[in-house]
């Protein structure tokens, strides 16, 4: 596949998660889960919202997105409370070498169970094997390990430190590079496919 055949926000399902395209009434709950919390963001690039309307603007604004097939934004719901605790998205897009840049955010109450590395590799295999995707990359704040434990898990391969390479709360930081290439997530996927068959 040579060019990028754009799909959008599809909703994604696992095991525990729903990925959904943001709704404009999702604004309480992300204010609530994890826009409002300054831990949450601290290692972000946006800062925290003030108030629940903040968080309303933008939902609304994603939502209004939500049928262009270039706009990959998608709310990470959680199946056993009903409503979204984070939100993951293409950050950036090179179509010339077919790469996409992912961003996450989980509220700090689903910290360390796996959630968003759940999603992550959901997202991942859809750009991969559906959007047509070869290079997908994700960059966390040297500080912020626990990012790099969710990219690991998620099949992504550390390639390296940009120094002085990115901007968030703290200020200018170092940035860990991950990537996984679509031939790695297809034989993956492969693999898996294969362990479940009867």
């Amino acid at each position: 596949m040579n060019e990028l055949q754009h799909k959008g926000s599809r909703t994604l399902e696992t095991e525990r998660l729903i990925l959904r395209a943001f709704r404009p009434e999702d604004g309480a709950a992300m204010y609530r889960n994890w826009a409002g919390n300054p831990h949450v963001t601290r290692y972000l690039t946006w800062p925290v919202h003030e108030s629940e309307a903040v968080s309303a603007t933008l939902t609304a604004m994603w939502a209004g997105e939500a049928e262009m097939p270039d706009r990959y934004q998608w709310a990470i719901v959680l199946r056993s409370l009903g409503e979204p605790i984070g939100s993951i998205a293409v950050v950036s897009c090179n179509e010339a070498v077919r790469s996409a840049e992912i961003g996450y955010c989980i509220g700090e109450t689903w910290w360390g169970q796996g959630i968003t590395a759940e999603a992550l590799r959901a997202v991942i295999s859809y750009l991969a094997r559906d959007v047509g995707m070869n290079r997908i990359v994700a960059c966390h704040d040297t500080e912020n390990v626990r990012s790099g434990y969710v990219m690991e898990k998620a099949g992504m391969h550390f390639e390296g430190i940009a120094r002085a390479g990115g901007r968030n709360n703290r200020g200018i930081v170092d940035m860990a590079v991950y990537a996984i290439l679509a031939d790695e997530v297809l034989a993956v996927n492969a693999a898996l496919t294969e362990t479940e068959l009867p």
